[in-house]
C-alpha cells in the first residue's frame, strides 16, 4: 500500500533538507499553515508544523502508555499486525537493526502500534517482542481502540485500513516514521528497504544533534 508516496515525494521536496553552517538538519513534514502575530510592534509570520496529537493506549507488558512518557524522546513508529503475511516481517527484522543501534540510548525510542488490537492483545504482543528479542523499555508494542489508532495513523501519514480481500485481511503501509521531540514528523522510510532503514539510523543522529528548542 503506497497511495501517499506521491504525497511525501512532494512534502519532501518542498522541505528539503537544510543546513546550519556545516550542520545537515532534517525537514519537517506534514502540513503547516503561517500565523502571524505581532513581537515588538511588528507584524511577523511564522510557521505552525502539525505536530502528532495526544495518545494513550497500552504497551506488551500491560502498561499504560502514550504521549507523555515521549515528551523527551526521539522516537520512530510503524504500524504492523502479529498475523501479517505479507510486509510486517520484514519490517520487523529491519526494525531490529534500528533497536540494536538505539538501544542502550535514554532518549530515542520505537513504537509499533498494531491495526489489530482485537487479537494483538499485550500477551500476544509480549510473546511476539520476546520472539524478536526485544526487552526493556526501548521498544513498545501498543495495542488501543481500533479506530483510534486508524485515526492515530492519519497524523503520521501512514494509510491503514481493514481488507478482508487481502491477505490477513488489512492493508497498511509499511514506513517507518522519525519523530522529534516537539512531535514533528522529520522522516519517512520504506521498511522493507534496507537502504532507507540504514539512512533511519544516520538519520537520527543527525536529529539527535539538532537543536530541541520549540
Amino acid at each position: 500500500m503506497r497511495k501517499l508516496t506521491g504525497i511525501l515525494l512532494l512534502l519532501s521536496l518542498f522541505s528539503a533538507c537544510k543546513f546550519n553552517g556545516d550542520k545537515k538538519t532534517l525537514p519537517i513534514l506534514g502540513n503547516r499553515q503561517p500565523v502571524t502575530k505581532t513581537v515588538n510592534g511588528q507584524q511577523v509570520t511564522d510557521t505552525v508544523y502539525q505536530t502528532i496529537p495526544e495518545f494513550k493506549f497500552v504497551n506488551q507488558y500491560g502498561d499504560s502508555v502514550g504521549s507523555k512518557n515521549l515528551q523527551n524522546d526521539i522516537y520512530v513508529t510503524d504500524f504492523f499486525f502479529t498475523t501479517c503475511p505479507s510486509i510486517c516481517p520484514t519490517m520487523q527484522r529491519n526494525m531490529l537493526a534500528v533497536y540494536k543501534a538505539y538501544k542502550d540510548t535514554a532518549d530515542v525510542k520505537i513504537i509499533s502500534f498494531t491495526i489489530d488490537p482485537k487479537h494483538d492483545t499485550p500477551p500476544v504482543l509480549k510473546k511476539y517482542a520476546d520472539n524478536l528479542g526485544i526487552s526493556g523499555n526501548s521498544w513498545w508494542m501498543i495495542n488501543g481502540d481500533r479506530d483510534s489508532v486508524y485515526q492515530l495513523a492519519n497524523s503520521y501519514l501512514v494509510g491503514v485500513k481493514a481488507d478482508s480481500s487481502t491477505p490477513g485481511g488489512y492493508m497498511h503501509d509499511g514506513y517507518f516514521v522519525l519523530i522529534d521531540k516537539n512531535k514533528h514528523i522529520r522522516g519517512t522510510y520504506d521498511g522493507t528497504d534496507t537502504k532507507q532503514v540504514d539512512q533511519l539510523i544516520a538519520d537520527i543522529k543527525t536529529l539527535k544533534a539538532e537543536p530541541t528548542a520549540k
